[in-house]
C-alpha cells in the first residue's frame, strides 16, 4: 500500500506470467468502473511486462460496462520486443468477456530531432480558479449504504465551467488544469498510469457542450467508445497540466474528442483522442 488512494487502487496482483488481477471502484456509487480507471490498470499490466522502455503511445477500445463488484483479470500479449520498440496488448476480462483492450507501444529512451509547433494557449493560472469549478460532485456509496462525496484523486480547476445544474450550449471546446491531489513520486510508470486515468476525465463532455446537455441530459446516451493517448516528452504530474480541449465533430450519433496537454513552462507533454456514443431520444 502507498500513501496515495489512486495509485493504491491502480495496483494490480500477479496471478502468473502475463496474467495480473485489478480491482476498480465504481465512479458514483453503482457497480459501472471508470473507463480511465481500466486503461491505468491495462497500462500498468503492459508495463510489468516490459524493462527498461518507456510507453510513447496507448489505444484503447472499450467492449463492454465494467462491472465494479467483478475483479478484473488482465491478460498480456507480448506482442514484440524488437531493438527499439516493444510492443504488448492487453486484454481486460471479466466473467470471461473482454471490457477493454489495449494496444500500447515501449520505446529505448533515446535523443532525436525536436521541434513544437505554436505555444501554449493562454490561460489563467490555476491558483485564480476555484476547485473543481464545472465539476460535479462526487457521490459515493459507504458500506453501510449512506452517500456520502469524495474527493477525487485529480485535482481540477476548469477555465471555462459549464452550469451542470442547467446546461448550457456552448462552444466545443475547454481548458482544465489538472494534477494529482496526493504526490505519486517520479516514477515515469506511475505518471503514465495516473494521466492515463485523468485523460478520460470529463473529456467526452466537450462533445456535449453545442447541444446544451450533460450526462444526467433525459434521454441523451453516452458511453466512451475507445482511446488514445500519445505521451510526448516526460512530465510532473504532481504539477499543474494544462489540458485544451475541443471537439470538432459529432455525427452518426458519435462524438470526436481531442486534447492537448501542456506543462507549466509551455511544453507540449502528451496528446489524447477520443471518440464516443452521443446518442439523443428525447
Amino acid at each position: 500500500m502507498s500513501n496515495n488512494p489512486l495509485l493504491d487502487s491502480l495496483a494490480l496482483e500477479r496471478i502468473d506470467r502475463n496474467f495480473y488481477r485489478g480491482h476498480a471502484p465504481s465512479e458514483f456509487g453503482g457497480t459501472r468502473i471508470f473507463g480511465g480507471h481500466i486503461i491505468g490498470q491495462a497500462l500498468n499490466a503492459a508495463y510489468a511486462t516490459v524493462e527498461g522502455r518507456v510507453c510513447h503511445s496507448l489505444h484503447a477500445y472499450f467492449v463492454r460496462p465494467g462491472d465494479a463488484r467483478v475483479p478484473i483479470l488482465y491478460d498480456v500479449d507480448r506482442a514484440r520486443d524488437g531493438t527499439s520498440f516493444t510492443t504488448r496488448r492487453v486484454a481486460a476480462i471479466q466473467e470471461g468477456q473482454q471490457i477493454l483492450n489495449l494496444a500500447a507501444s515501449f520505446q529505448i529512451v533515446e535523443n532525436g530531432l525536436e521541434h513544437q509547433a505554436g505555444t501554449m494557449p493562454d490561460a489563467p493560472p490555476p491558483e485564480s480558479l476555484p476547485e473543481d469549478n464545472g465539476a460535479p460532485p462526487r457521490r459515493m456509496v459507504d458500506e453501510h449504504g449512506d452517500s456520502i462525496i469524495r474527493q477525487r484523486p485529480i485535482e481540477m480547476r476548469h477555465v471555462h465551467p459549464q452550469d451542470f445544474e442547467r446546461p448550457q450550449k456552448m462552444a466545443p471546446a475547454k481548458a482544465v488544469w489538472m494534477r494529482m491531489r496526493e504526490p505519486i513520486g517520479s516514477d515515469i510508470r506511475l505518471q503514465h498510469a495516473a494521466l492515463g486515468f485523468a485523460s478520460d476525465m470529463n473529456l467526452f463532455e466537450t462533445a456535449m457542450r453545442p447541444h446544451g446537455m450533460f450526462w444526467s441530459t433525459p434521454g441523451l446516451q453516452s458511453a466512451s467508445l475507445d482511446h488514445a493517448v500519445w505521451f510526448h516528452q516526460p512530465f510532473d504530474f504532481n504539477e499543474w497540466l494544462l489540458f485544451i480541449e475541443d471537439s470538432p465533430i459529432a455525427h452518426s450519433a458519435r462524438g470526436f474528442v481531442r486534447a492537448s496537454v501542456w506543462s507549466r513552462d509551455g511544453r507540449l507533454v502528451a496528446s489524447v483522442a477520443q471518440e464516443g456514443l452521443l446518442r439523443y431520444r428525447g
